[in-house]
């Protein structure tokens, strides 16, 4: 399991203490960037800028498309952190160390959590540069980030996930794009796997009977750390790719990519909407 639960509350914290002393405002809302889509973070009216490795104790990101920046400022008035990049399961770090920065995150007061992350659709209704609000998610990533001891001081041991996605910052999202006029926006489940591998037309396949509507490699350790930690919980995936499992076609990092840097623009409006017409707490 790698670090001890003691050392592992001790690293959080330490962290935590360290980035307070930055902070002129007390953000409640945090929004976690995923892949292509680190372009929100120039909305945001930044108050200061610190990257993961001048934090102690961060993981490092190792994907090229995430910057590892943890970024406090103001969107529509609204304080705000984000972590401009993420860490996977893929890269080799445990989900305790995928989590840490929500452990962080959730000792510096943050109430709300936005997720983003670029996804693959699996719903044949889905079109490249759709966004699904993430109503559900499947774990098939086969570790939880609670496993082990409970550190009852940052949540139950086990903590209801009926509604893991808060119903109102779904309701929000959805008012939000019409408000923006936003065509492409949806709803639907989202399943984790481990990555790195992309899927095979027989996963593909498997994923949708089980009732998966996008695919991704990230965000479900987050979300159940989040509700850990009694935060509201709004994920939003771009779909950057949909692919027939009979008609399988090859599939890129770098078209995923470009996919959701083409949406990204789409998903900037989406976000600054959603936190300037929804208050403090979204």
């Amino acid at each position: 399991m790698g670090l001890d639960t003691g050392s592992h509350v001790r690293q959080v914290k330490q962290s935590a203490e360290a980035l307070s002393n930055y902070f002129v405002s007390r953000p409640k809302i945090a929004i976690q960037l995923g892949t292509g889509l680190g372009g929100i973070a120039e909305a945001i009216d930044t108050e200061f800028s610190i990257a993961y490795q001048d934090i102690p104790f961060f993981p490092q990101s190792t994907v090229e498309s995430h910057q590892g920046r943890l970024i406090v400022g103001r969107i529509g008035g609204q304080p705000v952190v984000a972590l401009s990049g993420r860490f996977h399961y893929y890269e080799g770090y445990s989900t305790r160390q995928v989590t840490f920065a929500v452990r962080v995150l959730q000792l510096l007061g943050i109430k709300t959590l936005i997720i983003t992350n670029a996804a693959g659709g699996l719903n044949p209704h889905f079109q490249p540069g759709t966004i699904m609000v993430i109503r559900d998610h499947l774990n098939f990533l086969g570790e939880n980030p609670l496993r082990g001891p409970n550190i009852d001081e940052w949540g139950p041991r086990f903590p209801d996930l009926s509604a893991a996605y808060h119903p109102l910052l779904i309701k929000g999202a959805l008012d939000s794009a019409r408000r923006c006029g936003l065509k492409q926006v949806v709803t639907g489940i989202y399943v984790c796997v481990p990555g790195p591998s992309l899927e095979t037309p027989a996963e593909t396949r498997w994923l949708r009977q089980c009732g998966a509507d996008a695919v991704g490699m990230s965000s479900v350790p987050e979300v159940i750390v989040a509700r850990h930690g009694n935060m509201q919980v709004l994920g939003l995936s771009v779909i950057a790719n949909v692919n027939d499992p009979d008609n399988f076609q090859p599939i890129s990092l770098e078209d995923v990519i470009a996919t959701a840097a083409r949406t990204g623009p789409e998903l900037q409006k989406l976000v600054i909407d959603i936190i300037s017409n929804n208050g403090p707490g979204c």
